[in-house]
């Protein structure tokens, strides 16, 4: 066991001495590495060479190490999550890589970067933080040779990583100038009322197939997935309100056709239910018709059978049936020498006649049951 230099019981003045005494040791020790002094021989007269204190020892080796290996082991992997392509670039040749998850790479030979797969979009015409329309993109002359402000907004995707790093030095810049060309081509085809109205989802899908087209044919890296006119309106504020009030009276010519549609769709088909009734009603008279003037035809050919048969007794038959079916509903008037008038109670006398049959009958009833 080492002993304390200053004995059992130190005391602090000594200690004091002692520790100063250790500073200046240093001190001295220090001096004599920065000067050598003079050279040193030995007894054969060659120089001696001095002894140099090693700067790292296994300590901060071992440190050095741990630090190296930290290093190596932060480069040889990454991480890839699902909104972002990987492009690995080994020695100058790129390979993309999709598949998300803990993948493995080569320290300092092998570099990583990373390329986002959402879709992205890009103004026209437009500052997007203030909104205001940048007229050296947004004014344009149409078909008629009007003046035209419109605003579009682009949405474009990455489709090959690779090809978006190094196919091209600036891919967007390179898609927002084709786009603005074949904007300016495609408004100059149509006419300024095409461009603020009616016409606006045709300019789109002209636009957008056009620029498609052209970026497959760039091979870049872009692909495009949507286009859109934010907003076309006149540069000046007479023409604006002359071109709404033109609006507004195609939107009440299409609200009128479109009253005037329903009205007909409402009554078409209740003015068909009644066609078809009076159809099936007209139908139904003439079938009740024929079979009437069948069921008459056939008792005439009966009555005729008869007639044949028994002339005058079927003409005094039909005489009285005729009778029968007039008289109750005649009034008779009887006109004597003076002129005067005198009603025949027909009904009276039918009665009468009702009441002699039935006595008649009665009669003879009685008759035959004694």
């Amino acid at each position: 066991m080492r002993q304390n230099p200053l004995g059992k019981n130190p005391n602090f003045k000594e200690l004091s001495r002692w520790l100063n005494r250790q500073k200046k040791t240093a001190e001295s020790a220090k001096k004599q590495e920065e000067d050598p002094g003079p050279e040193r021989f030995d007894s054969e007269g060659n120089p001696v060479r001095r002894k140099k204190k090693r700067f790292f020892g296994k300590g901060k080796k071992a440190v050095l190490a741990a630090a190296v290996l930290v290093v190596l082991a932060s480069n040889c992997y990454y991480i890839l999550d699902e909104e972002n392509y990987a492009v690995v670039t080994t020695l100058g040749s790129a390979q993309a890589v999709s598949q998300a998850g803990l993948h493995l790479k080569i320290p300092f030979i092998q570099s990583v970067r990373k390329v986002s797969k959402g879709i992205k979009g890009m103004p026209i015409g437009y500052d997007p933080g203030t909104g205001e329309s940048d007229e050296a993109e947004s004014i344009m002359i149409t078909k008629d040779f009007n003046f035209v402000n419109t605003d579009f907004y682009l949405e474009y995707m990455v489709n090959d990583p690779v090809k978006y790093l190094y196919a091209s030095s600036d891919p967007v810049n390179t898609l927002k100038m084709l786009a603005q060309s074949y904007i300016r081509d495609t408004v100059g085809t149509h006419s300024v009322d095409d461009v603020i109205t009616t016409g606006k989802s045709e300019i789109q899908s002209e636009i957008k197939e056009k620029l498609t087209n052209r970026m497959m044919e760039e091979d870049i890296g872009l692909s495009v997935v949507n286009i859109t006119i934010q907003d076309a309106f006149p540069p000046t504020t007479e023409v604006l309100n002359a071109f709404k009030n033109v609006e507004n009276a195609k939107q009440g010519k299409e609200t009128a056709i479109n009253n005037a549609n329903k009205d007909r769709n409402e009554k078409i088909p209740q003015a068909e239910a009644e066609c078809d009734q009076i159809i099936k009603d007209a139908e139904a008279e003439r079938e009740a018709r024929i079979n009437e003037a069948q069921g008459q035809v056939s008792r005439f050919e009966q009555m005729y059978a008869e007639y044949t048969k028994y002339p005058l007794i079927t003409r005094q038959r039909m005489f009285y049936e005729t009778m029968e079916e007039l008289l109750p509903q005649m009034k008779v008037y009887i006109v004597d020498e003076n002129g005067t008038q005198k009603l025949l109670p027909l009904d009276s006398f039918a009665a009468a006649m009702e009441q002699e049959k039935q006595g008649d009958g009665s009669g003879s009833s009685k008759e035959v049951a004694q």
